[in-house]
């Protein structure tokens, strides 16, 4: 613990948690002139934030639940994310099989004009009918007829990434595997004590940034000893990666008969992403897992709707995430509002104040921050004024097109195949030069570990992205983990663990 006659470094805003919305508050505060520190208990988005559906999209479905304003504001941030990171998200086109029995054409036509009109479209294509040809179709021969519309795919670890690194370059201290286990106020000020595998240390903060996601009522109730604001709901959203289920770039949206949706979404080239669930989660965020109810579900729905068929051998892998959604009292876990809700509160007006994040999604993290901010804003009159809408994240700087990017990079790189240009042009955009510049062969690369990952790249994502382990590494940064042996996942531990001691090494000499 720290010295007690030591003076404890005082940031502006003290930030817990490191998604989504804990990165977008911390960049957006640094960018305007404030002290930030942020600390994520495990490495950047592990949790919630890497367990989506990888979309940034308006949420066609809440239109159902009269959600206008957060489909309004969903829709914008669509063209706006789009414009600011376009290596890590892409348009694609959705596919609604239209299913008379559970939704009439002229519901979903209106729905889909509201999603065409809501909010500004520029880049994106409108909607319109389709018709599906038996022979060609991928799915089954009794669906003749959808829907289509435009939304966007999205890294969404690499998302919460680029947001970490622009807080970082605009000053601010991001800090993993740091947990935060008490603050207290303190003279207006907060005393936080954090702790770490180095040991413990204390700093301070004039306002405190909750944004623990499925830990929010948690945090307040068991480390700050405080009461919630707010309840939180706790929903579980799982889905399957299969192989391939059909040709083409585009995604599906299948109704079901319990009035939910599933997506099937390309996913990594080689495979299909189906999902997800919705349902009540009691047990540790930490640990949750897809169930087998959950399983047979998204089963269920993608073979009552493509002619492949699949049984629980085709699985190739699962996710599962713990939404955090503000308890709006719903009885259907579908229906809770996705929209957040901002807490602010403070005992006595000189108390040092907290903000709490409850629910929100990843399509509007940039719009929730810059309302965390106006809530902030009494306490820094000074502050700067709102920039993150027009600012490129890390990777977007001189990016004329990412297709002109992988062209460059088989030029300048010889031996490099295709696969891996694309996927450094797609994951690092222009930034792949901070650990290619002065390379012209892949055997300059270092050691390989396996399917185009070389040591130059591990070595950046360590000192550049605060990867620690292979999860980091395979699951968050790359999204090589489907391609990775066991025996070439301890490979790749073993230099990490080596690499780290030499860091180590180096840091006390």
């Amino acid at each position: 613990m720290t010295n007690p006659n030591e003076t404890l470094k005082c940031y502006d805003v003290a930030v817990i948690g490191g998604g989504i919305n804990g990165v977008g508050i911390a960049n957006d505060a640094a960018g305007r002139g404030l002290s930030v520190f942020l600390c994520e208990k495990d490495d950047l988005a592990s949790h919630t934030s890497s367990a989506s559906s990888k979309l940034i999209h308006g949420g066609l479905r809440y239109l159902e639940h009269k959600e206008f304003r957060l489909v309004r504001e969903a829709l914008a941030e669509r063209e706006v994310l789009l414009a600011k990171a376009p290596h890590i998200i892409r348009p694609m086109r959705f596919i609604m099989p239209h299913r008379p029995h559970l939704r009439p054409a002229w519901l979903i036509r209106t729905g889909l004009f509201f999603y065409d009109h809501l909010g500004k479209r520029e880049k994106l294509a409108g909607s319109n009918n389709v018709t599906f040809q038996p022979v060609d179709s991928p799915l089954n021969k009794d669906i003749t007829r959808g829907f289509e519309y435009s939304d966007c795919a999205v890294d969404d670890s690499r998302l919460v990434i680029l947001n970490a690194m622009q807080a970082r370059e605009q000053g601010a201290q991001i800090v993993t595997q740091t947990r935060c286990i008490s603050a207290q106020r303190m003279d207006s000020v907060w005393i936080l004590d954090m702790e770490n595998q180095q040991g413990r240390f204390q700093i301070q903060a004039k306002v405190l940034v909750n944004a623990a996601g499925p830990w929010v009522a948690q945090f307040i109730r068991e480390d700050l000893k405080l009461q919630s604001p707010y309840g939180i709901r706790l929903i579980q959203g799982s889905h399957i990666i299969v192989p391939k289920l059909y040709e083409g770039d585009k995604a599906f949206i299948m109704q079901n008969d319990d009035q939910r949706i599933v997506f099937a979404i390309p996913y990594l080239e080689k495979y299909t992403m189906i999902g997800t669930t919705d349902r009540e989660y009691a047990g540790e965020p930490n640990k949750v897992e897809i169930s087998a109810d959950e399983t047979a579900y998204l089963l269920d729905v993608s073979n009552d709707h493509f002619k492949t068929q699949l049984s629980e051998m085709d699985i190739v892998s699962t996710f599962s995430g713990v939404r955090p959604l503000c308890d709006d009292e719903s009885d259907n876990p579908a229906a809770v509002t996705r929209d957040y809700t901002l807490a602010l509160s403070q005992e006595n007006v000189s108390d040092a104040p907290l903000l709490s994040v409850f629910g929100g999604k990843l399509t509007t993290y940039r719009k929730l921050a810059e309302s965390a901010m106006e809530h902030l804003q009494k306490f820094f009159p000074e502050i700067k004024q709102p920039w993150t809408e027009q600012a490129l994240l890390p990777g977007a700087e001189n990016l004329r097109s990412v297709d002109e990017l992988i062209t460059e990079i088989e030029n300048k790189i010889k031996g490099v195949d295709t696969g891996t240009a694309q996927r450094w042009a797609h994951a690092y955009g222009s930034r792949v030069w901070s650990f290619l510049k002065h390379t012209g062969s892949v055997h300059e690369l270092g050691q390989h570990f396996g399917h185009g990952l070389y040591a130059q790249e591990v070595d950046y994502l360590v000192d550049a992205e605060w990867a620690v382990d292979s999860d980091d590494i395979l699951k968050r940064r790359s999204k090589l983990y489907l391609e990775f042996s066991l025996d070439e996942i301890l490979l790749l531990d073993q230099y990490l663990a080596e690499l780290h001691e030499r860091r180590l090494q180096q840091d006390v000499a």
